[in-house]
């Protein structure tokens, strides 16, 4: 099915869900990893036959982290989830709860979450993967707190995680330039009345699925020695559908979402939005029309990390200090799929 234009028409899809109850979950803390290797535009400008500036021009991306050639996708997950940890002061065999939102796993099986698990020690975590693309932190963070809120006095850890560089093709100009590797994680558990988590929405539109996919590897389509020939074993991305469909659904919904939830757009002190494209985040936010809002950013310096960009930028505005206790942050992630996820909370 190919795929290049969007409906305005659609009708709007997700249902926000109000979050506060009796025992409100929130983030008690975050932590993230970012490979040590720094690749600059003029790394990846030759094989993808395009000049270092085009991909500043197109993308305002300026670096990005790649992987050591010995480290996975659980590597990054579990040193992220260590620091998140200390910062919480939640020992591993505290956590009830492990979800890795991944789209680049270490193996088909097993889940990664259970090698996260592993390493950390956390023997009393129920432990598995999640995958929505790049909304998958927010779904992961919309799971955690359904579990917590019927665990009052429990943790749950959410690490969103990709390793990207695995599956790009060099010399595709549309991908290559915009992703990175990395990995961000919070731990999740009670906070005081009027702080935590305050509603999310979730949202797919599968209609759309050809839109970002890796063609090999699945049941569909084996990675026999014809599709590693033809090289279905990479990422593709339908980019400027991908941008239509972001800018033809996102604001509305997010628009709707704080409707429902009782806020106004003038309400939100901080916007966490996924580091898909700096371009794309800069028409993207002047949409969404949230007047007080600070949109934090890291895809200048780290690309697109994929479901591990919202809890990496998450972390780099917190251990900033640019985060202060009671103010409004919104969480949005959109992906492939397609999917849609927010969140809100008081920080």
């Amino acid at each position: 099915m190919g795929i290049s234009t969007v409906s305005p028409n659609s009708p709007l899809r997700g249902v926000t869900v109000l979050l506060p109850g009796p025992a409100p979950v929130g983030i008690l803390a975050t932590g993230s990893c970012l490979p040590d290797h720094e690749v600059g535009n003029d790394q990846i400008a030759a094989p993808a036959g395009v000049d270092p500036a085009w991909i500043v021009d197109r993308t305002g991306i300026r670096a990005r982290r790649h992987a050591a050639p010995d480290q996975a996708t659980s590597d990054l997950a579990v040193a992220a989830a260590r620091r998140a940890l200390s910062a919480a002061g939640v020992r591993p065999d505290g956590l009830e709860l492990i979800i890795v939102a991944t789209s680049t796993p270490d193996h088909p099986q097993p889940a990664t979450a259970a090698l996260v698990q592993a390493a950390l020690g956390a023997t009393r975590a129920a432990a598995f993967d999640l995958n929505a693309v790049c909304s998958g932190f927010v779904f992961a963070l919309t799971t955690a707190q359904r579990f917590l809120a019927q665990r009052p006095g429990g943790h749950a850890l959410v690490i969103g995680a990709d390793i990207y560089s695995r599956i790009l093709d060099r010399a595709d100009r549309r991908t290559s330039a915009l992703f990175g590797d990395g990995a961000g994680a919070v731990v999740l558990g009670d906070v005081p009345a009027g702080r935590g988590l305050l509603a999310d929405q979730l949202a797919s539109y599968g209609e759309y699925a050809s839109l970002i996919r890796v063609p090999g590897g699945g049941s569909r389509a084996p990675l026999d020695a014809g599709a590693l020939a033809a090289g279905e074993q990479h990422f593709t991305m339908q980019g400027r559908a991908v941008r239509d469909f972001v800018e033809t659904h996102l604001p509305p919904a997010v628009a709707g979402f704080l409707r429902d939830a009782g806020l106004s757009p003038a309400d939100v002190d901080h916007v966490v939005p996924h580091q898909a494209n700096g371009r794309m985040l800069d028409d993207l936010v002047a949409l969404l029309g949230l007047p007080r809002a600070v949109v934090h950013r890291t895809v200048e310096h780290y690309g697109n990390t994929g479901a591990a960009s919202i809890p990496i930028t998450l972390d780099c505005a917190n251990r900033a200090g640019r985060l202060r206790a009671g103010e409004v942050v919104l969480l949005v992630g959109f992906g492939g799929g397609m999917s849609t996820g927010i969140s809100v909370l008081h920080w």
